[in-house]
């Protein structure tokens, strides 16, 4: 393997630096990724990115995309990341990259170009309430009527299925056969008949989940990805693109910049934090586990740009990154002490109160798209090879 960048791609790197200093204001305090004034500002930036050819930047020319390279993404992703702007949605890195692998070509025509216009905003619809890190065992019912499928059931977790106009969900077509058999994975608009959602509020008293019903929703059968009864094929090729990226690794990287800054910092009565026992350690500690971070996510990178489909390691690259964030979250609290617990908007919270919203969020990390013990069961069967216990 080797990460060793271009000097075309490192240039790449300045321009998207200048583009973002012209095109991205940066996040509030007291910023809600999940509200409505937060959705519109990620619409026009994200008219911007396809206006300069970016939104898709590694997507084939024939699908609105430049043809780039993976590693030429990964770093237009990690100068996005660096600054918290929001240049990617579902459709982009889920279901455009699955229907590219398991599309037909008149679904690729269709679906795909709209997405790299910016134009189209996609939800996911794979837990239930009774199937999270056992997906296979979905109930959502999906029933045969001449050219459609009605599909009768609920889904829960769907990040963004309050603005999304189309929603990639998977149905059980076979309840007689193997569980991981029977399923098919269908593409509906959001405003079909019978299609209804209701906010999650989280602990950080967000609502970007939503629970989803299906209450006799007909899916015409041209929108079915890959093979009747055979979609938990196609849906694993979605959960590897979406447990891939770089993503989590630089919104750890960030915070802990910030984080290190502020441990410089003299206090009213003169000391500095980072004075403090075992706190330069400490920093210094997340800073290497930032660093193994990237490189598992410039791996992934790599194997795409060889045309291979990253499988555990993309799991690896998940499960490391989402806990990463959770250390660092951790170690930002315990190191601002009584403070570290103020919400965004108090006068009196550090860094605005980003470490609290931080430690309520990430959170989630180690669940959504896979939990951590899942990942482990990946890396350790088709990683190790160890024999299912």
């Amino acid at each position: 393997m080797d990460f060793r960048l271009s000097a075309e791609d490192e240039g790449f790197r300045g321009e998207v630096r200048r583009f973002l200093g012209e095109n991205w204001s940066g996040e509030a305090s007291g910023y809600d990724p999940s509200s409505p004034a937060a959705f519109q500002a990620q619409q026009r930036f994200q008219q911007k990115l396809a206006e300069h050819g970016w939104l898709t930047l590694a997507w084939p020319k024939a699908y609105g995309g430049m043809g780039a390279s993976h590693l030429r993404q990964l770093v237009f992703q990690e100068e996005v990341g660096r600054v918290g702007a929001p240049a990617t949605n579902g459709g982009i890195n889920l279901v455009g990259p699955c229907l590219m692998v398991h599309g037909t070509e008149a679904q690729k025509q269709r679906f795909l170009p709209p997405i790299a216009r910016g134009e189209a905003y996609w939800c996911q619809g794979f837990s239930e309430p009774g199937s999270g890190s056992d997906l296979a065992s979905l109930q959502l019912r999906a029933v045969r009527d001449g050219d459609d499928f009605v599909l009768n059931g609920q889904k829960i977790w769907t990040s963004g299925a309050q603005y999304a106009g189309w929603i990639h969900v998977l149905g059980r077509t076979d309840p007689d056969a193997p569980k991981h058999r029977g399923i098919t994975y269908f593409m509906a608009e959001m405003s079909s008949p019978g299609i209804s959602v209701r906010p999650i509020v989280q602990m950080n008293g967000r609502s970007g989940f939503n629970e989803t019903f299906f209450e006799n929703v007909r899916v015409p059968a041209n929108q079915i990805i890959g093979e009747i009864n055979r979609g938990w094929y196609a849906a694993t090729t979605t959960l590897d693109f979406e447990r891939s990226g770089i993503g989590f690794v630089v919104g750890a990287e960030r915070t802990l910049a910030k984080l290190t800054a502020f441990a410089g910092m003299a206090s009213p009565s003169g000391g500095k934090p980072a004075d403090l026992p075992g706190v330069r350690a400490r920093l210094a500690e997340l800073q290497i586990e930032a660093a193994v971070g990237r490189w598992l996510a410039y791996r992934v990178a790599w194997m795409q740009g060889r045309g291979l489909i990253p499988n555990y390691e993309s799991s690896m690259s998940k499960v490391y990154g989402t806990e990463l964030n959770q250390r660092v979250a951790a170690a930002g609290i315990n190191l601002l002490g009584l403070y570290g617990g103020l919400r965004p908007g108090s006068p009196f919270a550090p860094l605005q109160g980003e470490l609290e919203d931080m430690y309520l969020s990430t959170v989630s990390y180690t669940i959504a798209a896979g939990t951590s013990e899942i990942q482990r069961n990946i890396i350790a069967t088709r990683g190790l090879g160890l024999p299912r216990g």
